[in-house]
């Protein structure tokens, strides 16, 4: 799976429709190959990245769960601690502007 795309389910505030066109395409660019569609492309792609999010919206809407919704500043937080482990204490800094 791309490791771009990031998990949307459960969090407070919820999944923006940016954030989940975002992975939307990120998923159809990995399925096709392209990360910049050809003019004759074009369509078919833009078509897939909608139908692609339509879904993940209803998935998203669609699921229950009995856990407390995610911190979005605590999972930011843990993801940079898990990068520095793995990439040394420098490498979280990137991802800082």
């Amino acid at each position: 799976m791309c490791r771009s795309i990031k998990t949307l389910f459960n969090f407070e505030p919820p999944a923006t429709e940016l954030e989940i066109r975002d992975a939307s395409l990120q998923f159809v660019r990995k399925l096709s190959g392209f990360a910049v569609p050809s003019r004759a492309n074009e369509e078919a792609f833009d078509r897939a990245v909608q139908e692609v999010a339509a879904s993940a919206r209803k998935l998203i809407d669609s699921l229950v769960t009995h856990a407390e919704p995610r911190n979005r500043e605590v999972e930011a937080a843990k993801a940079r601690e898990r990068s520095a482990e793995r990439f040394g204490p420098k490498a979280s800094e990137y991802g800082k502007i």
